[in-house]
């Protein structure tokens, strides 16, 4: 479980309590539950290590630790949002519970080639405008107009932004 939001303890008679929202790491599921202060919890014993996505084998994402070739996979589902920045021969943190992977953590920034966007028309920069690209891994990303197809773009994958050329 992983806490989301934590609002302000309340005192309630003679104890103090503390109401948390709980995120089920693996299935997802949120959970709303109160405890009363100093309430000692076991602690979850993570692992996070480095691993290399391998290869998409229809909707499971294939990963190798790079140490000790072990594979691991995962569901597009499991992976969520951040599906569409991830590419083959990409390293990225991997997070295990008892020996069961269940989160990804892409870097920060990826660097993806451009596929699909409208040309820029000269004169429409006045306002910094901007434009959607399709990038390599079908991600769409708002870009500035003098981007053009084949060029290779910086994404910041936390706001899914435009940083830059590259």
């Amino acid at each position: 479980m992983a806490c989301c939001r934590v609002p302000a303890c309340e005192a309630g008679e003679r104890i103090s309590l503390c109401a948390h929202k709980l995120k089920n790491a693996k299935s997802g599921g949120q959970v709303e539950k109160t405890f009363r202060a100093g309430e000692m919890l076991p602690q979850a014993v993570l692992e996070k290590r480095s691993m290399q996505h391998t290869y998409k084998e229809g909707d499971q994402f294939i990963f190798m630790d790079m140490e000790t070739y072990e594979e691991a996979q995962l569901s597009a589902a499991q992976i969520g949002d951040r599906v569409k920045y991830l590419k083959e021969e990409m390293e990225v943190s991997v997070l295990s519970w008892n020996g069961e992977v269940i989160d990804v953590d892409l870097p920060n920034s990826v660097v993806l080639e451009v596929t699909q966007t409208d040309p820029g028309v000269k004169g429409d920069t006045a306002t910094g405008g901007t434009k959607p690209a399709i990038v390599e891994t079908g991600a769409q990303v708002m870009v500035p107009l003098f981007i053009t197809v084949g060029e290779r773009i910086k994404i910041d994958t936390r706001s899914d932004s435009y940083l830059g050329r590259e």
